[in-house]
């Protein structure tokens, strides 16, 4: 089985290769009355899409969605829905020194040992083109999540590229959308464009981490053991191409606290619990606290270089690969949206797990 399917009851499945003609989306489980159109969703695909800066791949793609099925006089009627993405500026003539050669770093030699054969059109399945048709699921699921949950926020912005970090007192969310790192730190943008533009014309790249935070999250989602939020959020950032770790709250550096300074401590506040920190990230148990769930992930450097690595020939002979083709020197920039769409979905698939068993809210009053 190929699993291209995520989700419970909120479902996407993802089609179609990146030199193909088109690729998207099955969404199903998708609640009818929803307003919808071409126009809710394509404002997330712009942010994806390629090209809009020096920092990005050069690949021209409108990324313009098309609604197949699954929508009537602007409303969702609760059937499948089709979403499609057509490629409009493929060269797959950039590939075609590497057809039987393993570029380093790619899926191209674990798809091989495994089917036999391998598209070696810019990664055909494997590539992050692939996400196009997540971001806009994600959209979707954004729209119901507005329906449903009023308030609710989902916000991915960067902090880290290569060893840089931003400076967390400086953070200021109305950078975000000012800058092509999508990063909440003005100075961290500037210095981060000269380190990235050195890099990109020595033909390097290199990697960064992505941290996504959903705000005004109701309690309650999620499930104590197989289906906890916080497993099915990791397992939603690890299934984006190029990210190799994901943590919730704290993650890693929960290792180095006391119990005492991991604890988040609670009181009684006039609207519910409030907590004194949020080192659980949002989530107890794999339930939801109410509180802001943050999800952190970091992405590899993208391994199309213009610098000579060692490799073999599917025939196993040594050679050395260079990678041409328009690729991303950080391909963590364009992961910010891919991880927004991604919590998006969980959350509101989680959001209907609930309410499938619990109804519409929490079940045990407090206070």
């Amino acid at each position: 089985m190929s699993f291209n399917t995520f989700g419970h009851i909120f479902r996407v499945t993802t089609w179609g290769e990146s030199h193909g003609p088109a690729l998207g989306a099955t969404v199903d489980g998708c609640p009818p009355g929803v307003a919808l159109d071409e126009s809710v969703i394509q404002p997330w695909l712009d942010r994806r899409k390629p090209g809009q800066s020096r920092y990005t791949t050069q690949r021209r793609e409108a990324d313009t969605v098309e609604i197949l099925s699954g929508v009537y006089e602007g409303r969702t009627t609760g059937t499948p829905i089709q979403l499609m993405i057509r490629n409009t500026d493929q060269r797959s003539k950039d590939y075609s020194d590497i057809e039987a050669t393993f570029r380093p770093g790619h899926a191209d030699i674990t798809y091989f040992q495994k089917y036999g054969l391998r598209d070696p059109r810019g990664g055909g399945r494997s590539s992050a083109r692939e996400t196009a048709a997540r971001v806009a699921a994600g959209g979707v699921a954004r729209a119901v999540l507005g329906d449903l949950v009023p308030g609710l926020e989902v916000q991915g912005y960067m902090v880290q590229m290569g060893p840089h970090g931003i400076d967390r007192a400086r953070f200021d969310a109305a950078q975000i959308d000012r800058n092509p790192f999508w990063v909440p730190d003005a100075q961290a943008a500037t210095d981060w464009a000269e380190y990235l533009d050195s890099l990109r014309k020595s033909g390097n790249s290199v990697g960064a981490v992505i941290e996504v935070v959903a705000r005004n999250v109701p309690p309650g989602l999620g499930a104590p053991i197989y289906a906890k939020l916080d497993t099915d959020l990791a397992a939603a950032m690890m299934s984006i191409n190029a990210v190799k770790g994901v943590e919730i709250g704290e993650g890693m550096g929960a290792a180095a606290l006391t119990g005492v300074e991991n604890a988040d401590e609670i009181r009684m506040g006039a609207q519910g619990p409030v907590y004194g920190s949020n080192h659980a990230g949002g989530i107890l148990g794999g339930i939801s606290t109410g509180q802001e769930v943050v999800v952190r992930f970091a992405v590899k450097p993208t391994s199309s270089i213009l610098m000579p690595r060692g490799s073999i020939t599917r025939s196993g002979e040594a050679t050395e690969v260079v990678t041409k083709g328009r690729h991303d020197p950080c391909v963590g920039i364009r992961a910010v949206p891919v991880g927004e769409a991604m919590m998006a979905c969980v959350l509101l698939d989680h959001l209907l797990l609930h309410r499938a068993q619990c109804g519409a809210g929490p079940r045990g009053h407090i206070g």
